[in-house]
């Protein structure tokens, strides 16, 4: 038990010293290491698309005060690679879709304001209940028409198999097998 603590805090101090190391070369010179670093260059878009804040992207990366900040903002190699990764969310549609996630968060407190300002129109909140009913993902207001496959054999003699099921599987939806004895004309001689 005691060489596993043992074992465990020096694991803890050998990962401390890489974080240690790697905050002391970001901090010689950020440009370099995060020029390379994919991750930071696109919280950078981010930042520039309005998706993250100033603060958030500053204290992800730890950056203790403005001087390593201004030190980036200063490096065109930087800015470049910024540039290019925003052309590229852009024709991809990242930049789209995350702006759009981060727009839809707040939908909810929107039409919540909508839903209950009494001077609004009635309509208005009503349309505003529904879409918030609709976003609650409470389940299916209505049950859509089955659609169902049947399987129809004809085993000569005048008689046929029938099997009638529903395609999504359906709790009480028994196999249901019908036998048809009808006698049928085969030559249209009835005798």
């Amino acid at each position: 038990m005691g060489d596993e603590i043992q074992h465990l805090r020096s694991e803890v101090e050998r990962l401390q010293k890489i974080i240690n190391d790697k905050r002391v070369a970001v901090a010689a010179d950020p440009s370099t290491s995060l020029i390379n670093n994919a991750e930071f260059v696109a919280d950078c878009c981010r930042y520039a698309e309005g998706i993250l804040s100033k603060q958030d992207v500053k204290r992800k990366w730890h950056f203790a005060d403005d001087t390593i900040w201004t030190k980036l903002a200063k490096d065109e190699a930087l800015i470049e690679a910024i540039e290019l990764e925003k052309t590229r969310r852009i024709r991809n549609g990242q930049a789209k879709r995350e702006k759009a996630q981060s727009l839809v968060v707040k939908t909810p407190e929107i039409l919540d304001s909508i839903a209950s300002d009494k001077s609004a129109s009635p309509r208005h909140r009503v349309d505003a209940i529904k879409t918030l009913d609709g976003m609650s993902d409470t389940g299916p207001q209505t049950t859509p028409a089955a659609e169902r496959f049947i399987i129809q054999i004809n085993l000569g003699e005048d008689y046929k198999l029938k099997f009638d099921k529903s395609i999504a599987p359906v709790a009480n939806d028994k196999d249901v097998e019908i036998i048809d004895t009808t006698p049928q004309l085969m030559d249209g001689n009835d005798g």
